[in-house]
């Protein structure tokens, strides 16, 4: 699965035809998540809030993006 973003330890994945809702992969310290556009967990989890809260502003940042994506 092709990386779009690493920061932080935190690594984004997303396939371009991926099952609906359209989301992307996650993962930080070992545990994995799917997350939406709008920053909700679909399916996982990632235990730091921390990490969590940069997740949903780096969605707001790259909201065009992963649209297109």
């Amino acid at each position: 699965m092709p990386v779009i973003s690493m920061f932080f330890g935190i690594i984004i994945r997303m396939f371009y035809d991926d099952q609906n809702p359209p989301h992307f992969h996650v993962e930080y310290q070992g545990r994995k998540a799917l997350f939406d556009f709008q920053g909700n967990i679909i399916k996982g989890g990632i235990q730091s809030k921390t990490a969590t809260r940069l997740i949903r502003e780096w969605i707001d940042l790259h909201e065009k993006e992963l649209f297109e994506d």
